[in-house]
């Protein structure tokens, strides 16, 4: 087995560009240039001066670069859950959390925009997405669960989960496809359709 790399020696004055931002920032410029597919661990470690054992605390995998700190992400998802009052009625209060949770700053939409662009256009992201939808769904299925009494296992909280996470998909397909219209305003109104049962429209 071939040795694994050290971290290179770092050069007076030059700071290592550790941070798991940084780490996307670098990964990101790469797969713009050279494509996911061949962009590989050891480009992206080189080209943020680190090795690639330092890579692997920030990240598992080149997947998960493009998902960026998602788990984290979830975990205030639960937050903003468990937040809502319980006079809210249940998919308003989906509503509510999956658009704040897809809200990013101005700075950010370029870069959330090409995040969201590898996730559903790259083929060899489609499985490790799967991996990702489930766990968001859980999520979803967790709060419906506890809302309606019952468990997150049963029929109506996975419908619930399925059905946000498939309006999700679609106003992000949209977004993608279009500049002049706004994430959230997509989701929102698509949410919103959604806890209507999408009748009479």
């Amino acid at each position: 087995m071939a040795k694994e790399p050290s971290d290179p020696p770092v050069r007076p004055g030059r700071r290592r560009s550790t941070s798991q931002y940084e780490l996307e920032r670098v990964a990101f410029e790469l797969f713009e240039r050279d494509g996911f597919e061949a962009t590989t661990v050891d480009d992206i470690a080189k080209g943020a001066g680190i090795g690639r054992r330092t890579f692997f605390r920030y990240f598992e995998s080149k997947n998960d670069v493009v998902w960026g700190a998602f788990s984290d992400q979830l975990q205030r998802m639960r937050d903003r859950f468990r937040d809502r009052p319980d006079d809210q009625p249940l998919m308003d209060a989906v509503r509510t959390v999956v658009v704040d949770f897809n809200r990013v700053d101005a700075a950010e939409v370029p870069r959330h925009r090409r995040r969201m662009e590898l996730i559903l256009r790259v083929p060899a992201l489609q499985a490790h997405s799967t991996l990702r939808y489930a766990e968001w769904r859980a999520v979803v299925a967790e709060f419906a669960a506890r809302r309606l009494g019952v468990s997150q296992t049963e029929l109506l909280p996975q419908a619930i989960a399925y059905a946000a996470l498939g309006v999700a998909l679609a106003a992000y397909e949209h977004w993608l496809a279009r500049t002049d219209v706004e994430l959230c305003e997509l989701l929102d109104t698509a949410m919103a359709a959604l806890a209507q049962g999408f009748g009479n429209r």
